[in-house]
């Protein structure tokens, strides 16, 4: 997909909140019940991303449960479970009305306590929400229908993140003992939102059920949702193609051109400018031959990203070029990524390291692990083989998420890791916790695996993260690429596709800025 096509395509797929993605079916009404039947690839850990924003959960999360805001295509914040807000002038006081006569799953009152406990719960565990709402000094409750956040410094950004999937707010009364991250609302979820947690069968399914009692009138269209678990890309495109599901999503991207020449199925790849996701090489900088920047120079160059683009990701992705998304123009700056394909000179600088050729043609041996995935792992035996080129001998590290999370957060028990990460609407919410040497000292999944510590580059993100001037602001991100792009903890490779195959009977599939993580409220299909 061309780069300079995201924002047409993005708002494309947001036009089906008006029906206007399919214009001959504008006139048509929607059809009330049925049930959408969707398969992935990839079982999720938890249903709720309340304290874990992968996306596997976030894109279930936000069918169940709801975050004060949504977004329209051009990131203008809409009601949801917050009816109105005003920000104070010095960007300190952020005050919500709720929506009243609003009710749990179970029956309680959603109420003001909801929302403090659910964000001050997010900032002290969440992995995102620790960077986001790092300047939330306190939520205040006046009545039971109005949440005051009362910040110690501005946020610029805040006004953006309160989206169902990002922050949800959850149901204080179910996280009344224990750890929250081991809730049971986090796998038989209770919420606000237009479906209610029917059952999970582990290796099998997910069901939702409409909520008869949820507050927008007439909404959800469909009776039932069913989320398939198929772990073989390639036998959920045939289960779309035999009517088996209405909607496939992690295909194998080498099925996306002849699904797309079947008349009864859409395929839709439109880009995710919320969660801007992409793949990334990361270093272990705590590994005493990747601690020098030039072995680190030398692997980039020896990769050859165009023809990862084209043989791993089919020439559905795009290579990156900087930590910060290209659609984030005013901030964007790759100067000192320019990292291009060359094996002279990653062999120059490999030798200039200390590290020349032995005997046996080999210079030293590293580790490569991934996150669980069929396309990462592809990219890994593609990068095994680039580096093998200039004398690195790799050993592929697998294994499932709960083994990748030891490994990389806890453990650290590699050398090299290819990670899918998503940058996001904001440099600090995003891009920050690839190099916040706070994860050092902290630990947390998603934040600075590289264990990269440049006092110069937290200051400028601390910086930024007030900053409201956006001038400075932009300067001050900018700053940070040219020096994290030199010292290169973390290698930039493609962005990753998250493409969608549904049968044409589907309608309103995305209704949210970020895609798949909608609530599908407006969704509904024709009958068979």
């Amino acid at each position: 997909m061309n780069r300079n096509r995201i924002l047409p395509t993005l708002a494309g797929a947001l036009l089906a909140l008006s029906a206007a993605l399919h214009p001959a079916l504008a006139q048509n009404a929607p059809i009330q019940g049925g049930t959408l039947t969707l398969a992935t690839d990839l079982e999720p850990p938890a249903l709720v991303s309340f304290l874990d924003t992968n996306t596997r959960i976030r894109n279930i999360s936000g069918k169940i449960t709801e975050g004060l805001l949504r977004y329209d295509a051009d990131f203008k914040p809409q009601p949801l479970l917050a009816t109105s807000w005003t920000i104070s002038p010095d960007g300190l006081r952020y005050t919500f009305k709720l929506r009243p006569h609003v009710k749990w799953h179970d029956g309680q009152d959603f109420s003001s306590a909801d929302v403090k406990y659910s964000l001050l719960t997010e900032k002290k565990l969440g992995p995102r929400a620790r960077i986001t709402l790092a300047a939330l000094d306190r939520v205040e409750t006046p009545d039971a229908l109005t949440a005051v956040l009362v910040l110690s410094k501005p946020t610029p950004f805040l006004i953006k993140s309160l989206s169902s999937a990002e922050l949800p707010i959850v149901p204080a009364h179910r996280y009344t003992e224990g750890d929250p991250l081991t809730s049971p609302n986090q796998l038989a979820p209770v919420g606000t939102g237009p479906f209610t947690f029917g059952e999970w069968v582990r290796g099998s399914h997910i069901i939702l059920k409409r909520n008869p009692n949820y507050w927008a009138a007439g909404k959800p269209h469909l009776d039932r949702a069913v989320i398939r678990f198929i772990a073989d890309g390639a036998s959920i495109a045939a289960a779309l193609e035999a009517g088996e599901i209405d909607v496939a999503t992690n295909i194998n991207l080498a099925d996306l051109d002849r699904l797309g020449q079947n008349p009864k199925v859409k395929v839709d790849d439109s880009y995710d400018a919320f969660l801007n996701n992409a793949a990334f090489l990361e270093f272990n900088v705590e590994h005493p031959i990747l601690a020098k920047p030039e072995v680190r120079q030398a692997i980039a160059q020896a990769i050859d990203r165009n023809a990862l683009r084209s043989a791993v990701y089919f020439k559905h992705a795009e290579v990156v070029n900087s930590p910060v998304p290209s659609v984030l123009a005013s901030y964007y700056d790759d100067s000192t990524f320019r990292y291009g394909y060359d094996l002279a000179r990653a062999n120059q600088l490999l030798d200039q390291a200390g590290y020349p050729r032995q005997a046996n043609g080999q210079r030293f041996n590293l580790r490569l692990t991934n996150i669980p995935g069929a396309d990462f792992k592809r990219a890994s035996e593609f990068l095994r083989a680039a580096l093998a080129r200039v004398g690195i001998k790799v050993e592929l590290q697998d294994g499932d998420m709960p083994t990748f999370f030891k490994r990389i957060y806890t453990a650290r028990d590699f050398d090299l890791n290819i990670n899918g990460l998503g940058r996001l609407y904001d440099p600090t919410v995003g891009v920050q916790r690839f190099y916040w040497s706070d994860g050092i000292k902290n630990p947390l999944i998603w934040i600075n695996a590289a264990h990269y510590n440049n006092p110069q580059v937290d200051e400028l993100f601390r910086q930024a993260a007030v900053e409201i001037d956006e001038g400075r602001r932009a300067s001050q991100f900018k700053q940070i690429q040219q020096i994290v792009g030199r010292d290169l903890p973390v290698y930039p490779l493609v962005t990753v596709p998250n493409p969608a195959a549904y049968s044409t009977r589907v309608h309103q599939f995305f209704n949210s800025v970020d895609l798949h993580a909608g609530d599908w409220s407006d969704t509904w299909v024709e009958a068979r």
